[in-house]
């Protein structure tokens, strides 16, 4: 069971990326996605990165609602 919080900090760091508020601010500023993209398929994700996110919403996972956040601030 998954007991750990599902923040934006989180998610970076499930996803190996770096995680500090600056680094996801720089992140979201740096990788915005068009509307035509969905977010498992920007190019900038790995192989286990794209199948994590993929997962989570076959799985309607607890990290869904973070990648959500996630989502729409990248294509905002």
């Amino acid at each position: 069971m998954d007991t750990s919080e599902h923040s934006m900090a989180n998610l970076f760091m499930q996803l190996g990326l770096d995680n500090k508020p600056e680094d996801i601010k720089r992140f979201i500023s740096n990788h915005k996605l068009p509307e035509h993209v969905a977010l498992v398929d920007a190019p900038y994700w790995n192989q286990a990165q794209a199948n994590f996110i993929k997962e989570s919403f076959k799985e309607d996972a607890d990290w869904v609602m973070t990648i959500d956040e996630l989502n729409a601030q990248l294509h905002n």
